[in-house]
């Protein structure tokens, strides 16, 4: 495997980071997080028109660049290392995989134009992370559809211009067959009739909602794909998303670790900077080794998406195991190191810890996806160890 990145590639880091470097500073998160938009619609707009990363996973016919997996894990881990709030892994990555495999290319497009964002409605009171635990049920009713059911943690719902929408149209709670999925424009501010909206604040700053479906009515070309086939199109952008929330822990990683570097050399104690304490350095190259544990596996899932579906999901897992965990023992160790100082909303290291944590359990926590990687060895004959 080539680790390197190509001169197209780095190009993509170096453009994206001077822009954020300029335009993103964590005073300007903070307040767009903080606001009531809870994004910023300027930046948005240069994602796509001056800098092109909204499209960089799209296909040429929708106006694309027709990057693929190390393009997006790129641009995911800037963000990351600038602590972007606005909707890039939701839109581009979740709902443009699942569009792609749909071949809405008009939607696509409104994707890379910066005028289509997608707020996923997967995850249900019960179904504890897992999509396709879907008690939401959706009934042919005149042409179209009625969903009737309930959705919780809608990320990015204030900005959103549509849903996507899971429902079981057939089959029983837990399966995979069984699930459909749709398509629903969407305006904050005037839901549609049989939607109700409860919006709330995470922990990490982010706008996120629990929506109740009475009826809400659908349209038949709301549906995606095929009848009872949704997890074809969901499975595989998922397995894109978990990767791509692992790129982008890990610019939160390089970004907390050298922030906390930098801190040791500059905090005094006994008339000698903290950093040239043993035990601390030592707590430090342990901080060190997970990061590069956590990219190396972030990377190998990058790398792995366009393998066969257990190879994909094997490594997506690992990567998910191995990225909660250095989040948990770098976050951590971090705040630790500053003191008191680590959980202030003056110093950048307490916001980027509270992303980590909530990415630490964002689309499956560990003990999920140390179980699905078990049982896929199994089913394959390959031990976990291998």
């Amino acid at each position: 495997m080539d680790f390197q990145l190509n001169a197209e590639q780095v190009l993509l880091r170096d453009s994206l980071a001077g822009f954020l470097a300029d335009r993103y500073d964590l005073a300007r998160s903070r307040e767009a997080a903080t606001s009531a938009e809870g994004w910023q619609p300027g930046v948005w707009r240069a994602f796509a028109e001056d800098l092109g990363v909204l499209g960089v996973a799209l296909p040429a016919d929708a106006g694309g660049s027709g990057g693929g997996p190390v393009e997006v894990s790129v641009v995911a881990e800037e963000l990351g290392r600038a602590l972007v709030i606005e909707p890039f892994v939701d839109t581009v990555v979740l709902g443009g995989g699942v569009l792609r495999r749909a071949e809405a290319i008009d939607l696509l497009t409104g994707i890379g134009a910066g005028t289509v964002r997608i707020a996923p409605a997967l995850l249900e009171p019960g179904s504890a992370h897992t999509a396709h635990d879907v008690a939401v049920t959706a009934h042919v009713d005149d042409g179209g559809w009625k969903l009737t059911g309930e959705k919780t943690v809608v990320t990015g719902v204030r900005f959103a211009t549509h849903l996507l929408l899971s429902a079981r149209t057939a089959g029983e709670q837990r399966d995979h067959d069984g699930i459909s999925l749709f398509l629903v424009p969407f305006d904050a501010a005037s839901p549609p009739d049989g939607l109700r909206v409860h919006g709330y604040r995470t922990i990490d700053d982010r706008h996120a909602a629990d929506l109740v479906l009475d009826g809400l009515r659908v349209p038949g070309d709301g549906l995606l794909g095929v009848r009872d086939r949704g997890w074809d199109l969901l499975g595989p952008a998922l397995d894109e998303t978990v990767a791509a929330i692992c790129a982008e822990a890990v610019g939160c990683l390089r970004r907390i670790l050298a922030d906390t570097v930098a801190y040791a050399k500059e905090r005094r104690q006994f008339g000698q900077p903290i950093g040239s304490f043993q035990v601390l350095q030592h707590r430090m190259v342990d901080m060190h080794i997970e990061v590069e544990q956590a990219a190396a596996a972030a990377l190998l899932a990058t790398l792995r998406l366009e393998d066969g579906p257990c190879e994909r999901a094997r490594a997506v897992a690992a990567a998910k195991v191995t990225v909660s965990r250095a989040a948990r023992f770098v976050g951590q160790n971090a705040v630790q190191l500053h003191g008191g100082m680590g959980m202030s909303q003056e110093l950048a290291v307490g916001h980027y810890f509270k992303r980590l944590t909530a990415i630490e359990y964002e689309w499956g926590a560990s003990d999920q996806h140390r179980s699905r990687y078990t049982g896929l060895s199994r089913a394959t004959g390959v031990t976990p160890a291998e």
